[in-house]
């Protein structure tokens, strides 16, 4: 991923916002380069000031996404017994049922969060899948549902799709040629999660729908359908983030830190205080599975140093997914698995605001 020099002045972390930027795609659908470009701008003003965004003039078909809110609320409704037996655990791709207390993050002092106060169904691509250094072929694991599985199959292509346009999006932005990420996107690892958070009408400041945590792809675009998301400004603050109308919510993980040398920061956040249901649905969108994701050199300014090493990106994908999910740990001692790489993994808090320490 090289291309031409970038001549801005490199950004230290974002700003002390107290709303999300909102940023029109439109232009980036346009056959005119210089379009694209100015929709580019916008993205990097709102990555470099907040590494969260809202994201209209998207394109999704909002019958869709009426459909894919019923789908989820349907298979939420059964009961255990029946959701259990798509369990996660049982799958060879990661995909499935996830029951509360699955899942928990690290903070960034090494301490285990609380339990999150959620279950999920995640699905991803059968070849190649987040697993696939251990599974060759498998298939997702689905309910039993025509239904659900075609709304889940059809909204998931629609992100992939949406995903391309803003890769390219991103590589104008960072001064890069437009194809520069979509050139290793053929079969990426990339998951959606349907999510839901369980009524608490008595939620407090301590109760965690989500802990704070960085995600681990590219980037994240979220379908929320209450309010609960918070958000870590520059000046340390939590910053609520309602709902907009007809908007996505996008925001900055990981792989995108790293391969702008911390230009571009992955931003902390997580969710609280879930007092009426709520559901939401994240597509975490990455690169092909063997690509290798490092600092891109021509974007340096003069004597600056690179500071992330690289990696593999689905193995770090893989890796920070096994940290966090309680049937891989137990694979993982059982030998049934093991952590990718060479060397030790990154740990599950190593990007976002710990990497801007002595920047």
């Amino acid at each position: 991923m090289t291309d031409i020099r970038l001549t801005r002045k490199h950004h230290p972390g974002h700003t002390d916002f107290k709303t999300l930027p909102v940023v029109d795609m439109s232009l980036l659908f346009s056959d005119k380069p210089k379009e694209r470009f100015l929709a580019a701008k916008a993205l990097d003003q709102a990555v470099k000031d907040a590494g969260f965004f809202y994201l209209k003039g998207h394109r999704i078909d909002p019958a869709l996404i009426r459909d894919l809110k019923a789908a989820a609320k349907g298979y939420f409704a059964q009961d255990m017994s029946t959701k259990m037996s798509h369990y996660i655990g049982l799958s060879d791709n990661h995909t499935g049922y996830v029951p509360q207390g699955e899942e928990q993050f690290y903070n960034g002092q090494g301490q285990l969060s609380q339990p999150d106060l959620k279950e999920a169904y995640d699905v991803g691509p059968e070849t190649p899948s987040l697993m696939a250094r251990f599974v060759s072929r498998a298939q997702t694991q689905w309910p039993e549902s025509l239904l659900f599985k075609t709304t889940v199959q059809r909204y998931y292509r629609e992100m992939l799709n949406l995903s391309r346009v803003l890769f390219k999006g991103f590589a104008l932005a960072l001064n890069l040629a437009e194809d520069s990420f979509t050139r290793h996107f053929s079969t990426p690892p990339s998951q959606l999660r349907l999510i839901h958070y369980f009524d608490n009408p008595n939620a407090s400041d301590d109760d965690s729908g989500i802990g704070a945590h960085t995600d681990y792809e590219f980037f994240t675009i979220l379908l929320p359908t209450a309010p609960g998301l918070q958000v870590l400004n520059g000046a340390n603050e939590w910053i609520n983030v309602p709902l907009l109308d007809d908007c996505f919510v996008i925001n900055i993980g990981d792989m995108m830190e790293l391969v702008s040398n911390g230009r571009y920061i992955a931003t902390s956040h997580r969710v609280r205080k879930v007092r009426q249901e709520r559901y939401a649905f994240p597509f975490f969108c990455s690169l092909d599975y063997d690509t290798q994701v490092q600092p891109i050199k021509s974007l340096l300014e003069e004597g600056e140093t690179l500071k992330y090493d690289p990696l593999i990106c689905g193995d770090h994908l893989l890796a920070q997914t096994m940290q966090t999910f309680r049937y891989l740990k137990e694979r993982r001692l059982l030998g049934d698995v093991y952590l990718p790489g060479q060397g030790p993994a990154q740990p599950t808090s190593s990007f976002g605001r710990l990497s801007m320490k002595g920047a």
